[in-house]
């Protein structure tokens, strides 16, 4: 079949007759098939991959107007950890690697709560947020840094000078940066602390780690 064309002062398709059914269409590719359609379950436009409606949907508009992407890529996890020790991290300047070890949610399934590192799953650009809570910080130590490394370049995000009149029991570091980041690129976040007494320890009940793809 050819071109279908539709004229008229105000031309109109209707495509189904207000009854309880699903409507769609389907766009018939080579390797792929996508669909768009009403979802009657659920009262939603969706946009999705393959021929049946609703089962992989990448885009949804419901009766509201609110539109969500339910694979789009997007993680947060909870209860932070380093990778050997809780406690006493060395002094050496080290990069000690974080992971947050409980994940809330994981849209796509590009997060490894086992390492802590998120593999991009396409090109683009990626906000990271995180939230990373310290205890026994010493004075003493000449910084305290923690590092963004991800297969484009490393950033040192914040850095800490504990220049205080003594110890302090907790202190937390906040922050985000919006990285680039290629198709299989990995990002993660390390805390390294350069002089002073090995005794900062990482409160693992209290750190957060997200990202979202935002282009």
């Amino acid at each position: 079949m050819g071109t279908i064309q539709i004229d008229g002062a105000t031309p109109k398709l209707t495509i189904g007759n207000a009854t309880a059914e699903d409507t769609k269409i389907v766009f018939d590719g080579n390797a792929q098939d996508f669909h768009i359609g009403l979802d009657d379950t659920d009262d939603s436009i969706k946009i999705g991959l393959g021929s049946a409606l609703g089962t992989t949907a990448h885009i949804i508009s419901d009766a509201t107007g609110a539109v969500t992407k339910p694979l789009q890529p997007a993680f947060l996890a909870v209860s932070q950890e380093v990778t050997g020790a809780l406690t006493d991290i060395a002094t050496d300047n080290s990069n000690n690697d974080l992971r947050f070890a409980t994940e809330v949610f994981d849209q796509n399934g590009d997060y490894n709560a086992a390492n802590g590192i998120f593999t991009a799953p396409v090109a683009g650009r990626y906000l990271f947020s995180f939230n990373v809570r310290l205890a026994e910080i010493d004075s003493a130590a000449t910084y305290v840094a923690l590092r963004y490394i991800s297969s484009n370049r490393s950033i040192d995000v914040n850095i800490l000078r504990p220049l205080f009149a003594g110890d302090l029991d907790r202190y937390t570091i906040t922050g985000s940066i919006i990285g680039d980041m290629d198709a299989s690129d990995t990002a993660k976040l390390t805390i390294a602390q350069s002089g002073g007494t090995a005794q900062m320890d990482i409160e693992s009940a209290h750190g957060t780690f997200s990202r979202c793809l935002l282009a």
